[in-house]
């Protein structure tokens, strides 16, 4: 662990995340979910004498019809859920034209979903991704791995980096065995190259949801007046009257959009907008309930 992390500010940091993370999930998301668990390999252990109070979908009728007696069915789970988050850590997270970033959004948003898989018992594993993997903390059930993932989400985003699609790349390969992988993401990359990163990850068996994690002002460019664009991940700064270029920036940024949900749908993978100015709890509460509906 760096030696800055100690650091009060940065403890703080820490802190008001994991907080921000416990109020998302026991504030919008428990009670309006299930499990994010979905075809799990069981295997039949043994049978048991039924108990009053014991939950009779288990019941082994076969057994009942042969014996009279009621038994029920025991199961060994053979594998837990693993979630992993995977954070851009690049430099274009860091802008805000507001008051949170849009690495504070992906980090308070990974954070949740991390509070909300080890509530169940299940496992997380962060990483945060920058032209190629910046951290890697491996897989725990334990509930101090929220405070372990919010302190490695601390260190980013990272000066003068750019893109995820190698990152996300070489994270498929080290993953192991199939889980669900978490990608909160700004998505500013060559689309091919993030979509064949992300093709990876299904090849490796994961499920994949993507949370385009995106600023307000990226979206709507609400630019009136000359403005300096200050350049990010190696781009120049630009002096231009932002309304002669509002059209063509916003047909490039849907373009760049509609092709990234295209190649979601085309790879079965849930691609989710979050926005640094709406509703967090909302957006992932809602997220969780059309899930819960399928």
């Amino acid at each position: 662990m760096a030696t800055h992390s100690l650091d009060p500010a940065v403890l703080s940091r820490i802190d008001r995340l994991e907080l921000e993370a416990r109020q998302f999930v026991e504030g919008y998301l428990s009670g309006k979910h299930r499990s994010p668990r979905h075809g799990f390999a069981v295997e039949f252990a043994q049978h048991r004498e039924y108990t009053p109070g014991d939950d009779i979908k288990h019941m082994d009728w076969k057994v009942y019809g042969r014996t009279e007696r009621y038994f029920l069915k025991q199961y060994e789970q053979e594998t837990n859920l693993v979630a992993w988050l995977i954070i851009d850590a690049s430099e274009s997270m860091q802008y805000a034209s507001g008051t949170r970033t849009k690495y504070d959004l992906a980090c308070t948003a990974a954070a949740a979903m991390a509070y909300l898989v080890l509530q169940q018992a299940d496992s997380v594993g962060v990483s945060l991704v920058a032209n190629d993997v910046r951290a890697y903390l491996r897989p725990s059930g334990q509930m101090n791995q929220l405070r372990e993932a919010c302190r490695v989400m601390v260190d980013g985003p990272f000066a003068g980096s750019r893109g995820i699609a190698r990152g996300v790349d070489e994270l498929a390969t080290r993953t192991g065995r199939r889980g669900i992988v978490f990608l909160f993401s700004d998505l500013l990359d060559d689309v091919p190259e993030l979509l064949a990163a992300l093709q990876h990850l299904r090849y490796q068996k994961h499920e994949v949801v993507v949370f385009h994690t995106l600023d307000a002002a990226e979206i709507d460019f609400p630019f009136r007046q000359t403005t300096l664009f200050r350049g990010l991940e190696g781009l120049p700064e630009i002096l231009t009257d932002p309304l002669g270029i509002r059209d063509q920036y916003l047909a490039a940024f849907q373009a760049h959009v509609a092709a990234l949900e295209a190649g979601c749908r085309r790879l079965e993978i849930d691609y989710v907008r979050l926005r640094t100015d709406a509703d967090l709890g909302h957006d992932l509460a809602a997220y969780l309930q059309k899930r819960h509906g399928r």
